[in-house]
């Protein structure tokens, strides 16, 4: 069932689960998952290792894309990316930032990733790049 989407995406974009979590919001528009992290949190996936779990389980064992949408500051245990990097049905990590801090910051991250990696600067862009990595618009058109 679709819910109401907050974010500006094509109509095309069907938002299809929300998880609102202590450390963020998690939309998935198919198999895109949209991360918004919650203001001043420091996002570790190994201590939120059950949020990966989860997000497997909604996208069912199939490749998915994960683009951080970057509204709110806050930290992240970049060696926490050698989890991630062993998740086989992730395919790609998009990040938008807003700011130059958040693009310098990101910079660093970039180097713990070994999974296709891009930086932009509007999410809709990200979304679009999330649908070419998977190949199939019919993943995130439901």
């Amino acid at each position: 069932m679709e819910q109401h989407a907050p974010h500006n995406l094509p109509k095309e974009f069907h938002l299809t689960h929300i998880m609102d979590l202590a450390v963020g919001n998690y939309f998935f528009y198919g198999n895109i998952v949209v991360v918004e992290a919650r203001e001043g949190i420091v996002l570790s996936y190994k201590k939120n290792l059950s949020v990966i779990l989860a997000i497997l389980n909604i996208t069912k064992g199939e490749p998915w894309v994960y683009v951080s949408n970057r509204i709110n500051s806050y930290a992240i245990n970049m060696l926490d990316y050698k989890y991630l990097n062993k998740v086989p049905t992730l395919r790609a990590i998009g990040i938008v930032n807003y700011n130059e801090l958040a693009r310098l910051n990101t910079t660093l991250e970039v180097k713990f990733c070994k999974k296709p990696f891009k930086v932009f600067n509007n999410l809709r862009e990200a979304v679009v790049w999330g649908v070419a990595v998977l190949g199939n618009k019919s993943e995130i058109i439901q």
